[in-house]
């Protein structure tokens, strides 16, 4: 496993693989994004897009836009070797809240381990145009186009692959994203991404609520909501993939304090962007809680860790050339047999 590229002692990485069944798309009714307080603050609409669209802009314009590239790096670097997995050629690819191209910068046109072509042109799209004029070169004919994840501006049947790297929790309508994506998928194509799992932050959210409680009488959420695992796989079904894959990882990195992850945060466009959010926190309480971080989840050094749980998934188009199971009851051999067979082997091996 690669270090992050801020200052850590360590990152822990577990893996946690489920195998989805597929599911016949089930037809519903697209629900629009919010767009403003009034449309968009109910419960179908919880992210101000907009605020959302102004954080990653000027997240890009920093004096040192790449400082907090770590995780994003990261994370694009694994989706670009489920890329590589996949043994084919994929002439059109799309790139979906593809920031600077954390996924383009790991992707090549020709696999080094395959000697064979991988991605021939590819589509970056993202919501905010500061991260696509910053975007890192790639030896990958590539176009950048500015659009919204939910609303995309593509014609039916176009892309051999859609990937997405750390951008659709940001969503407010994820099913009808994936419904998106799902349509503008070639038949036989496949979607792989990458989202926060909802134990991500878990030690900021639970510090932060801590001393809300104990300095105000009271607390508001400071951190996103997220999409559990059993969720999202129910989602994709919906949308229409099959041959589903969801596993997770957690990486855990270590920071000096409480105040040096939410400048990350800030960093990477990841602020809070909730309607319900809190604007402002008071000094007091900001100090209450990074005291309280140190005492529960603080390191022998001074380090406090922050995990980020990530959830992979892989879906494809369905295409009748793609294997499918065997019908119930045509299996020419018992468990029975099976078992009878491993008893001889073991005792041809005595």
């Amino acid at each position: 496993m690669g270090s992050l590229a801020r200052p850590v002692l360590g990152v822990r990485w577990c893996r946690r693989l489920w195998a989805l069944p597929a599911r016949t798309a089930a037809a519903s009714p697209p629900s629009p994004s919010g767009a403003s307080p009034g449309s968009g603050s109910g419960s179908l609409n919880p992210f101000d897009r907009r605020l959302k669209r102004k954080q990653k802009n000027w997240a890009a314009l920093q004096a040192e836009p790449t400082k907090c590239d770590y995780l994003r790096e990261e994370v694009g670097g694994r989706i670009a070797d489920r890329v590589f997995d996949i043994t084919r050629t994929f002439p059109l690819a799309l790139d979906l809240g593809s920031g600077r191209g954390y996924i383009a910068q790991h992707l090549t046109k020709t696999s080094k381990i395959l000697f064979q072509e991988t991605v021939e042109k590819l589509i970056q799209v993202d919501i905010a145009e500061n991260t696509l004029k910053n975007a890192a070169e790639s030896e990958i004919p590539t176009v950048r186009v500015v659009a919204d994840e939910e609303f995309l501006p593509f014609k039916e049947d176009t892309f051999d692959l859609v990937v997405s790297s750390l951008s659709l929790h940001w969503v407010n309508n994820l099913p009808k994203a994936f419904r998106e994506i799902h349509q503008v998928l070639k038949p036989d194509g496949v979607f792989i991404g990458a989202i926060f799992g909802g134990d991500t932050l878990y030690e900021l959210r639970c510090s932060l609520q801590l001393a809300e409680l104990e300095r105000e009488g009271g607390f508001s959420p400071h951190v996103s909501p997220f999409t559990a695992v059993a969720d999202l796989g129910r989602l994709l079904s919906r949308a229409g993939f099959n041959t589903l894959t969801v596993d997770t990882d957690e990486i855990q990195v270590n920071y000096p304090g409480l105040f040096e992850v939410m400048e990350d945060l800030q960093g990477m466009g990841e602020s809070n962007c909730s309607w319900n959010r809190k604007p402002l926190l008071h000094r007091e309480t900001m100090l209450a809680a990074a005291a309280i971080y140190q005492e529960m989840y603080g390191n022998s050094d001074g380090s406090v860790p922050a995990t980020f749980q990530i959830f992979y998934m892989i879906g494809w188009k369905y295409h009748e050339s793609q294997a499918k199971p065997a019908q119930r009851g045509s299996a020419t051999v018992s468990f029975g047999d099976l078992a009878k067979i491993e008893g001889l082997l073991k005792r041809g091996k005595k």
